[in-house]
């Protein structure tokens, strides 16, 4: 059965490491015959929460307007993947703005299946454990979420250096058992 699957690649380097492993998870998952969209939130200029709960008044309307498309595919989508670099120790800021504005619909985001994509420069597989406790925090909110995979990139921190580590591997073939 085709799946809906939105790949959120919170890398603000298009073609950076994670943004990388998202194209390979990517071309697994359409291989496998799924739909798959990949966004950069980077490239969307999404803004932070103001947590004003305009939303809470208003039918999951934001007062900010940059999302409510990007949401509705969130809400439609069957699988979620969440990519991001390791920024001391943490998601960055673009993901985690997205995540934070979800707020205006959350109880609409439900019953998906989340992949994570985490690349970093350190060595240290422990060092991404911050990062995917940020992602399983989420998901912790996502009523029936389930957690599927985890793909951690480590020791690279030039633009393009994943491509020669085994996470290019396991991306791809995590695309294709979606």
């Amino acid at each position: 059965m085709s799946k809906k699957v939105l790949i959120l690649s919170g890398s603000p380097r298009k073609g950076g490491n994670s943004d990388i492993l998202c194209d390979e998870f990517l071309r697994g998952a359409r291989e496998a015959g799924h739909q798959v969209e990949k966004v950069r939130p980077t490239e969307k200029k999404i803004a932070p929460c103001l947590g004003c709960y305009y939303c809470a008044s208003h039918g999951g309307e934001c007062v900010r307007r940059d999302m409510a498309d990007l949401l509705q595919q969130m809400i439609d989508a069957d699988v979620i993947v969440l990519a991001s670099p390791v920024y001391f120790y943490s998601i960055n800021a673009q993901l985690k703005a997205v995540i934070d504005r979800t707020v205006a619909r959350w109880l609409e985001v439900k019953n998906k299946e989340l992949y994570y994509i985490v690349t970093m420069a350190d060595e240290c597989i422990s060092s991404a454990d911050t990062t995917l406790a940020c992602f399983r925090g989420y998901a912790e909110c996502v009523e029936g979420a389930v957690e599927k995979g985890v793909i951690i990139g480590s020791g690279v921190c030039e633009a393009g250096t994943i491509r020669s580590t085994p996470a290019m591997a396991q991306a791809y073939e995590m695309g294709r058992k979606v």
